[in-house]
């Protein structure tokens, strides 16, 4: 990264601000569960797979906060079950991990590979034996 841009030397020009700003939107939005204005923003444009600074996708924050009708929504939509953050977790595992079970079951019949990430979320249930969760592995 050049020291007079604060953005990525990838592109020759600033990000627009008023792009940014909606990101931030679409971000909160799925953090709190606010179905109804993400899927404005995502039925005009927006990615449903669009990502933070460290990976995190739409879907991985409406799960990690436990958010079954906006995972839903974002799934049904075309957001990937089984894509991961910079770290590796998956938003199957981070339902898991903060007990959210509907989100699990959500995730699980849109087609979320509990092998999927580091920790998996078949690893990440068993930790927290919950195993009861996931289908068992063959």
């Amino acid at each position: 990264m050049s020291t007079d841009r604060p953005w990525d030397d990838s592109v020759d020009i600033a990000p627009d601000p008023q792009l940014v700003a909606i990101a931030h939107a679409c971000f909160d939005f799925a953090r709190a569960g606010d179905t109804e204005s993400l899927l404005a923003y995502v039925e005009q444009g927006v990615p449903p797979n669009l990502t933070d600074a460290t990976g995190n996708t739409l879907l991985m924050l409406s799960s990690y906060h436990g958010h079954a009708e906006t995972v839903s929504a974002l799934v049904t939509l075309g957001a990937d079950p089984n894509r991961t953050n910079d770290r590796g977790q998956s938003p199957l595992a981070g339902a898991i991990l903060n007990g959210a079970d509907d989100v699990v079951r959500v995730l699980l019949a849109a087609g979320a590979d509990p092998d999927v990430g580091t920790p998996s979320a078949r690893a990440t249930a068993q930790r927290l034996e919950r195993g009861d969760l996931l289908p068992r592995a063959d």
